[in-house]
């Protein structure tokens, strides 16, 4: 009996165990992943991940290895939850040589880089549409500074960064006519050019248009800057080699191999020195943000230098690449240049200290526009062979190994750094565009993660009607074989990410603006100074914010056809507190005012009526109390200006 009892209980126990072993390896064995993704609450991601808005304009912020997005950044396109592009002292952000653009196509977002090692000063991404790249600082998680790139049409290739953050560099994806003029566009071969950016960065963070590179009329799709022994040297891909202006699908696809363009910038440097660079008349707008007057202004540019190959031998090298390449990618010694060619059944692997070799020894086969072309027999250190279809983007782990994204076959390729054999594989959910490694792209890759940057969720969510939500997929790499932990939805299209540790950015987070150093021309430092003033029919409210009531909250005496510039500053000096303005009518965007900052929205009553205003933004328990009236009256009406 006792034997028994023993022996029903060793069955309980195997039961429950196997219970409880379900539960935790249930939905395909993705029990143990979920404890590798989950957060605890009131503890923080390791990584910072930031994404591409894409279509948006903006930037995603989220949290690694959670999937949280903690944030939009407001770059390219104005934002109503933070009043971007709307208020007054961020207009100018958006000014262009085709007037004030208030939206782009926002695609490769590039930490800064210190030694060839992400530094987390600053993220750049390019503006795809009408070519900008923007700067952002990453203490205040806020766009500093934007520069429209002239001579380009379609800035694809960008903003990809040298070793030390010595220069942006960017490539036009489609080539036009420079300087642009009305041309007949079958005369493509004729007029039509490409141009390569290289954008100066100083050491505040300032950007300035150095020189641009002459190229032939091809379309520049992707690039990156060498490092280590590649150091001084930049690679572009290029691809409609054949110069086609209709059906590219067709007609761009004739070649066998393709280009990737070598720049050595150091030499580009030399020959600015020299005088050999030609000024050419461009407009183009630098636009940048004052933090002490909290302003954004815009600067009116006329020239840009210019070089011609030609003029220049030993600035570019083409290396022969198959077929269509997308991404070029630098693993982090510096020797290996890979590309990834749409239309290729292999990767190629180009080598630097071959290129080198082959340069010096004149082993060319042609040249395009005087720039020589290289052997690739003579150049390519080896080929990864079945790699997937339609091969992408390469990053590396720091280990050895290299990460591949194949579109067509929806999987990532794991690979061998000089052995170039496939060790693993993994599908991704769907089409898989970009991927990232935190680091992947540097001389320290962070590893432990890959995430797939896919273009087609179909399955995966639940249906939002007619357009479904993109997608990362988070895949751990620590082991030998790659396990996918999560999938998150991200905003726009994302285009390409970019991963830092959080112990490297956050304790760098600016907490609140001091307001002491808030000289911003309408700012007051305190609710004494708070004020209306009318002149003819424009009136300036200066007013202040602070929990739980603005100063002034009644206002008399407006009319109807008056231009109304709200001035608010938020007296608040806490963490966290920021404070919101919308009142009835309001035909652009509301205002977001962080701790010590002032911003000015510009409201147009159109009737006689009381009109209240509130605050947007939950900041107390009395946040419903935050809130005023201003009374309009009709047009030529003598109601006094007043206000408490």
């Amino acid at each position: 009996m006792k034997n028994k009892k023993i022996l029903v209980s060793l069955i309980v126990l195997v039961i429950f165990s196997a219970v409880l072993y379900n539960c935790s390896d249930s939905n395909n064995g993705f029990g143990d992943a979920a404890n590798q993704v989950y957060v605890a609450p009131g503890t923080h991601d390791d990584f910072y991940f930031f994404t591409s808005g894409g279509f948006s304009g903006q930037v995603g912020v989220y949290g690694l290895p959670s999937g949280r997005l903690f944030k939009q950044l407001s770059v390219f396109s104005q934002h109503p939850e933070t009043g971007y592009g709307y208020s007054e002292e961020t207009k100018p952000m958006l000014m262009t040589s085709h007037g004030f653009i208030p939206w782009d196509d926002a695609h490769h977002p590039k930490i800064s880089q210190t030694e060839g090692v992400a530094d987390g000063r600053w993220l750049f991404i390019n503006a795809n549409n009408t070519p900008r790249v923007a700067r952002i600082d990453l203490k205040t998680f806020e766009t500093n500074e934007i520069i429209e790139i002239p001579n380009s049409g379609g800035n694809h290739g960008s903003p990809f960064l040298t070793e030390n953050t010595e220069y942006v560099v960017a490539s036009t994806r489609f080539s036009v006519p420079i300087p642009d003029r009305d041309v007949s566009i079958s005369s493509y071969k004729e007029n039509f050019k490409g141009t390569i950016s290289f954008i100066k960065v100083e050491s505040s963070g300032k950007m300035n248009l150095a020189f641009q590179i002459l190229v032939p009329g091809f379309n520049y799709d992707l690039a990156h800057a060498g490092k280590g022994p590649s150091h001084g040297w930049a690679f572009f891909t290029s691809y409609n080699t054949e110069e086609a202006n209709t059906l590219l699908e067709v007609n761009a696809s004739q070649s066998d191999k393709d280009f990737i363009a070598a720049v050595n910038w150091k030499a580009a440097e030399k020959f600015v020195a020299e005088g050999k660079a030609k000024s050419l008349s461009a407009e183009y707008y630098r636009n940048y943000f004052d933090e002490e007057k909290q302003h954004a202004f815009s600067e009116k540019n006329s020239k840009v230098l210019i070089l011609s190959p030609q003029e220049c031998p030993g600035l570019i090298y083409y290396l022969p690449t198959p077929k269509s390449p997308h991404g070029v990618d630098v693993d982090p010694s510096g020797e290996y240049i890979v590309a990834g060619g749409k239309l290729a059944a292999v990767i190629p692997i180009h080598s630097f200290s071959k290129m080198q070799q082959a340069i010096e020894s004149k082993d060319f086969i042609g040249d395009v526009g005087g720039i020589p072309i290289l052997k690739y027999e003579s150049i390519i250190a080896g080929e990864v062979e079945d790699p997937g279809l339609g091969p992408l983007h390469t990053e590396f782990d720091g280990d050895g190994y290299a990460y591949t994204s194949a579109f067509i076959s929806s999987e990532i390729v794991k690979w061998k750094l000089g052995t170039w054999e496939v060790v693993d594989r993994i599908p991704t959910y769907y089409s898989i565009g970009h991927l990232s490694i935190p680091g992947g792209d540097t001389k320290k890759p962070w590893g432990k993660y890959v995430i797939a940057l896919n273009k087609i969720t179909k399955d995966r969510y639940l249906p939002t009607g007619p357009e479904l939500t993109q997608s990362a997929q988070l895949i751990d790499i620590s082991g030998d074989k790659m396990k996918l932990l999560l999938d998150f939805p991200t905003v726009g299209e994302p285009h390409y990410a970019q991963g830092i540790p959080a112990e490297v950015l956050a304790k760098n987070s600016k907490k609140f603006f001091e307001l002491e150093k808030n000289n911003h021309p309408h700012g007051v430092k305190s609710e004494k100074e708070t004020r209306v003033e009318r002149k003819g029919n424009e009136v300036r409210v200066y007013m202040t914010t602070t929990r739980t009531h603005f100063k002034p909250d009644n206002i008399e005496g407006i009319r109807v056809g008056d231009k109304v510039y709200f001035h608010i500053t938020n007296l608040e000096q806490d963490w966290d507190i920021p404070h919101g303005f919308a009142i009835k009518g309001l035909q652009n965007g509301e205002l977001l005012i962080m701790p010590g900052q002032t911003k000015t929205i510009v409201w147009n009553p159109l009737k006689a009526g009381v009109y209240p205003f509130y605050c947007t933004d939950f900041c107390s328990a009395l946040h419903q109390e935050m809130s005023g009236y201003v009374r309009v009256s009709p047009s030529g009406s003598n109601v006094p200006l007043s206000f408490n």
